[in-house]
Order: C-alpha cells, then structure tokens, then sequence
C-alpha cells in the first residue's frame, strides 16, 4: 500500500501537491493497516483517499543502476550517500572521465494515464525526478549518532532499508545480522523474496494465501551500516550480496 500512495502522489513538490502530513496520519496510517489480513493477500491494491486530489496511474520505470557508502570519520563527522547514475553506464556519455546519469528514467514516461488523469512524477521543464534513494542517519534520544544505514536497489531501496532499521531497532540486530535479513519486497500485485534466506512453509503459506510469489535466488542490495556502541566504538556493517566491505582505519 506505501507503494500504491507513493506512485500516485510522490514527485517534485515544486510542481504538485504532496501530501506528506496527510499520508503520515496517524488515523490515516491505521486505516491503511487495517486492511491488511493474516489470511488472504488483497487483489488489486490501490493507492488512499488522505486528500481528494484526482491523480493518474504512475509510468516511471524502475532502474536499479546505484551505489551506497557510509562513513564516519574520526571526529565523528557522519555521511550516509546513495549516489547514481540511473541505468548501467548512465546516459552512456563520458565528461571528463566521468559517466553522465540517465536520470530522466526516474520519470514518468506519460503525462497522463488512461483515463486521462496527470500523472505526478511527469516529465517537465526544471523538474526534479523522483527519487527511491534513502540513505538513513538515526540519532538517539541523546542527539548522539545511533547508526546510518542505506543501499543501492532502485525502488527496492524503501524495503532494503526499512528491513535494517526494523532489525536494529526492534529486534536489537547487529548491523551484519540486520543486513543479512532476507529481502522481502511487496510491491502492488507481486512479493519479491529471496527464497534461499527464508523457510519454505514461510513461501508457501504466502503462495496459499493467494500472494503472487516471485522467488529470487538473490537479492542486489548493497546495504552499508555503521552502528555507534554505547561506549562510543563504532560496528560497522557489509551486504554480502554485493562486493562492499566494512573497513575501520
């Protein structure tokens, strides 16, 4: 469902209305959970009402050509940084070395949708695209850094990256065991899961209760995490599933 709202209001507020503070609702927020059942996947999943604004159906691609570091440096100082160039290679020009993006994949194709309505994420003059990054830097109750997380993934960033803070915060996960967690991706219609990470009753009971399962061997999220220890140390985090490393100098 956060997918279904994102597609159909999410995109440079410059140009549309987004309506964060309705979306982030407490009651609204409820309305939406409700709707989910333990015992039967939902068909058709539709983005909500929070305002009464008429928006078409979303046509942006999803490219997943992106990269994730993190680092804190000695003094403290943080940087969490997701960075891309859109597809493999970009836009496939070279500028002094340098691969120029493709960013205008993180549109939508169409202005409008079938029916006519405007889409919000539609290509126009001085727009900025929108974006699924989501590099994370979380700070406890004391102001301190408690960690930063963050992955390359395309629209699978949001669930990447919600799965570590979920892990860390809930379950007291260390950075490399909530990295590990199975990738599990519910986007409007399908489950993308990585079938090698979880139980096979888990797989079929979804299959069972009439999701549509799409198993993968593997996930490419690059999830990078750096925890601060209550004495001040830091742990810092790789995701196996791709080549990055967690380094201490």
């Amino acid at each position: 469902m956060s997918y279904a709202d994102r597609d159909k209001y999410v995109a440079d507020d410059d140009f549309v209305t987004v309506p964060i503070k309705e979306m982030l609702d407490p009651n609204y927020l409820q309305s939406r959970a409700g709707r989910i059942s333990m015992e039967a996947a939902q068909k058709d999943v539709k983005a909500g009402d929070p305002v009464d604004f008429v928006r078409g159906k979303d046509a942006t691609p999803d490219n997943p050509g992106t990269s994730h570091f993190t680092i804190v440096d000695k003094d403290g100082l943080t940087l969490s940084m997701t960075t891309t160039v859109e597809g493999p290679f970009g836009s496939g020009r070279m500028v002094n070395g340098f691969m120029l993006n493709n960013q205008l994949t993180d549109f939508s194709h169409k202005p409008v949708d079938a029916d006519g309505h405007p889409i919000a994420n539609a290509i126009e003059p001085g727009k900025r695209p929108r974006s699924s990054m989501a590099p994370m830097i979380a700070f406890g109750p004391d102001g301190q850094l408690a960690f930063t997380t963050g992955s390359p993934g395309g629209n699978s960033i949001i669930a990447y990256t919600a799965k570590t803070i979920v892990g860390m915060v809930d379950w007291g996960l260390s950075p490399q065991k909530a990295i590990e967690l199975p990738n599990v991706i519910a986007r409007n219609g399908s489950i993308k899961l990585e079938e090698n990470k979880l139980d096979e009753d888990i797989i079929l009971g979804l299959e069972a209760r009439g999701h549509k399962v799409v198993r993968s061997r593997g996930e490419i999220s690059g999830l990078h995490i750096i925890l601060r220890n209550a004495d001040g140390s830091y742990t810092g985090g790789a995701d196996p599933r791709r080549e990055g490393t967690a380094k201490s100098e």
